[in-house]
């Protein structure tokens, strides 16, 4: 067999459970991955000739292990090795770990393993580029780029993150329900982050933009090992109905589309419906959060043939239940929109203006309130929300949409504002 992309596919969804299960084995990020990377060369020497074993996963972490444990003896190390029966040869041992795969609470070890990614002490960046290096296994030099930086810089940030990590300390225990239920939210947290990270591009040929099917892959990672939590099946279906839009976001010269302007048939129907399908299974649970109803949200877009067809109303709606859950003035401003289509540009405003002072770094905020001046006729008022815009614009198709405002602004006549 010599085609090895197989390998690839087999390696990459193997390596949450089996990296997680290497680390609660040694108590060491480090020590984890480099005995996961052996695995993994072994792997790619050895499965082409004799073809894949029966169970990649437990094959990779008993490899694995072994490499683990050969390394820290070479290096002399003074940290205790796990108890005896954990790490013993057996007369069948592949077979033994992949038995106790099945028997222990696997999905503990991928959840700690996200977790540590997602420490408290780390920036969102660092949180974000160590979950890429760790879970999804993307190279330096493929996040590097994808951040618009050096590798040697790269290289540092997930080395202190380590560092910071391994400095804070990692709880091996099974976690509690309150302590589970705690970790969820924060993994969820950057599960999110990932993809927001990866939608926010323009371009959809930059490395970053990938980043959003990431973040879906390990959304359905974390949805097969708690497929009973609802707010995880919402924030997998916020993702899909965000990301079954994306051959509609850009023109060919990667000029953003605005969604009300979207040709809708560019959709991707089957996300949508698998979404959909996702987000009447978490409501039936009765316990709604953040990820449910902004998917509740997207989903009413997504079931909009057209633009005008929106159904407003509903969507104000849960923007107010939203902002009870989880106070926030970006969901503030969302709400904003949903009011300028109810209530017009006047009363939009009126709330967006009471958030000046939290948003004033925030591109959506300055893009909006120039966006409903400009309908108001306040043109050179619209003109300073719209430079203000550009000077945080996230990407260069945010900035150029702006500019493409600003020309309009400059084409057309000043409209009196309505008396």
């Amino acid at each position: 067999m010599t085609d090895i992309a197989w390998i690839d596919v087999a390696l990459t969804a193997a390596r949450p459970k089996a990296l997680g299960a290497l680390l609660r084995y040694f108590r060491n990020l480090d020590i984890a991955e480099e005995a996961f990377q052996e695995a993994c060369l072994r792997a790619i020497r050895t499965w082409p000739e004799k073809g894949p074993p029966r169970d990649p996963t437990a094959w990779l972490i008993f490899v694995g292990r072994n490499s683990g444990i050969d390394a820290v003896r070479k290096q002399a190390k003074t940290q205790a090795l796990p108890d005896e029966d954990l790490i013993s040869d057996k007369e069948d041992a592949e077979s033994d770990i992949a038995d106790r795969l099945d028997e222990s609470n696997y999905r503990d070890d991928i959840l700690r393993l996200l977790f540590i990614c997602c420490h408290p002490d780390l920036p969102a960046t660092q949180q974000i580029a160590l979950a890429l290096r760790i879970v999804s296994g993307l190279s330096v030099p493929q996040i590097a780029r994808a951040f618009l930086v050096g590798e040697s810089a790269m290289e540092q940030r997930i080395t202190r993150a380590k560092a910071r990590v391994a400095k804070a300390g990692v709880p091996f225990e099974t976690p509690g329900p309150e302590e589970r239920a705690e970790r969820l939210s924060i993994v969820s947290t950057m599960i999110y982050l990932i993809f927001n990270e990866g939608y926010s591009q323009g371009d959809p040929k930059r490395e970053a933009a990938a980043f959003s099917d990431e973040a879906i892959r390990l959304g359905r990672l974390l949805l097969r090992i708690f497929p009973g939590e609802p707010e995880i099946m919402g924030l997998l279906a916020l993702m899909l109905l965000q990301i079954s839009r994306r051959d509609a976001r850009f023109e060919a010269n990667g000029e953003l589309v605005l969604l009300e302007d979207q040709d809708r048939s560019r959709w991707n129907h089957a996300l949508i419906n698998e979404a959909l399908n996702l987000l009447d299974k978490a409501i039936r649970h009765r316990r709604p959060g953040p990820y449910q109803l902004q998917a509740a949200i997207a989903a009413i877009h997504s079931r909009a043939k057209r633009a005008e067809d929106t159904d407003w109303e509903e969507i104000d709606l849960l923007y107010r239940v939203l902002e009870r859950l989880q106070p926030s003035p970006v969901v503030t401003l969302n709400r904003a929109v949903a009011i300028s289509k109810l209530k017009g540009p006047e009363e939009a405003l009126r709330l967006v203006e009471t958030l000046g002072e939290k948003l004033d770094g925030y591109f959506y905020f300055h893009g909006l309130r120039g966006g409903l001046l400009k309908q108001m006729g306040r043109a050179r008022e619209a003109r300073e929300a719209f430079d203000r815009a550009i000077a945080l614009a996230n990407s260069a198709a945010e900035a150029a949409h702006i500019r493409l405002q600003i020309d309009k602004l400059q084409s057309e006549p000043a409209h009196p504002v309505a008396k």
